[in-house]
């Protein structure tokens, strides 16, 4: 049985892909320095919050994905040495199902990771995502709610630092609740890797961290034009579908990629981040728990640099966009179909146009 268990919970949006993005491709090594990545695959943790959460969705996840949960944990049982579960998801789950994940981890001694950011950032950082998942709520209508099921993860329920901790704290002893607070600005890249490694007991060139990424935001005029391009969307209902194609290929990759302009939403939305940062400091510096870096860097200034919001974004600059998009795309077909098709007759060449657009 492995002697600690750490379950990193996120939060969504403080740098768990780059931090995953670094562990797995790493998997042998850390291995070899006694930490095990349980599960057959990454995809596995995800499963398994899903499961600790009791989303029945998990059934729609495919072949073994329902039995991921068990699998980690029987990997857990088997291994000699430390384990991590890492998935940003599981803050999203109730006090007792928190309580159940660790009694079900027992006798490993389980220690829990947050990674945290200023609610600010985790707001407007949270609704971009969301927008990557086909959403089309405005951002003037988000993050206005706390809700009560496990199974919601884009809510102030897994963005807000001081309830995920009401619900998790009771889970495991104070000493044993990691906190690592978001470096400052201007620090090193590979900053929050070497911090997640102090509290794993593992040397931070254990692992190569150039195969770490930090998700970049698209700008104010490219968030709105893909929210109204999910309003007129067909298909891409799965979460592979919406991973690959507006994720990757349309967000992360086209839009990405213009650098536009930056944005904060309303002042009534800005005030309430600022208030759940203090609380969340408040009771993190009421607690024992084990904090790694400036937790005063959780409280949202009080000074702001002057940006727009989305609301303000018009039917030009949208349709700039759209037309900057329609001309990448159509280059990027271009250049597909001529890495597909060998020299042929027209009919041919054509035939094979059509199979590389549908493809797309």
């Amino acid at each position: 049985m492995a002697g600690r268990v750490f379950v990193h919970i996120g939060l969504p949006k403080t740098g768990t892909s780059y931090l995953q993005a670094i562990a797995w491709p790493g998997r042998a090594q850390l291995r070899d320095s006694g930490l095990l990545l349980p599960g057959a695959r990454k995809s596995d943790h995800l499963f398994a919050s899903m499961i600790v959460r009791d989303d029945p969705g998990v059934t729609r996840r495919g072949a073994g994905a329902s039995e991921a949960w068990s699998r980690i944990r029987a990997d857990v049982a088997a291994f000699e040495g430390d384990a991590l579960i890492s998935h940003e998801f599981f803050c999203a789950a109730s006090a007792d199902q928190a309580q159940r994940m660790v009694a079900q981890l027992v006798p490993a001694e389980v220690h829990v990771i947050l990674t945290s950011r200023d609610p600010l950032g985790l707001l407007t950082s949270s609704w971009q995502e969301s927008l990557k998942n086909k959403a089309t709520t405005p951002l003037s209508d988000y993050g206005r709610t706390e809700s009560d099921d496990p199974r919601d993860v884009w809510d102030w329920r897994s963005l807000d630092l001081g309830l995920v901790l009401d619900r998790w704290s009771p889970a495991v002893p104070p000493e044993r609740l990691h906190l690592i607070a978001p470096p400052a600005t201007g620090a090193p890249r590979d900053e929050l890797w070497e911090r997640f490694c102090t509290v794993l007991g593992i040397a931070s060139d254990t692992c190569d961290t150039t195969r770490g990424f930090a998700n970049a935001s698209m700008g104010v005029a490219e968030a709105e034009t893909l929210r109204r391009i999910n309003e007129r969307l067909k298909g891409f209902n799965t979460a592979r579908a919406r991973g690959v194609w507006l994720r990757s290929f349309l967000a992360d990759e086209r839009l990405v990629p213009r650098r536009g302009e930056r944005f904060l939403p309303a002042s009534d939305q800005v005030e309430d981040a600022r208030l759940r940062g203090a609380r969340a400091v408040a009771k993190i510096r009421a607690a024992a728990y084990d904090v790694i870096g400036d937790v005063d860097l959780l409280l949202v200034p009080d000074d702001l640099p002057q940006r727009r919001h989305p609301e303000s974004v018009t039917d030009t600059e949208v349709a700039d966009v759209a037309l900057d998009l329609v001309a990448t795309l159509l280059g990027d077909l271009q250049r597909r179909s001529e890495r597909t098709s060998a020299p042929a007759d027209p009919p041919t060449r054509l035939a094979r146009l059509r199979q590389a657009i549908k493809g797309v």
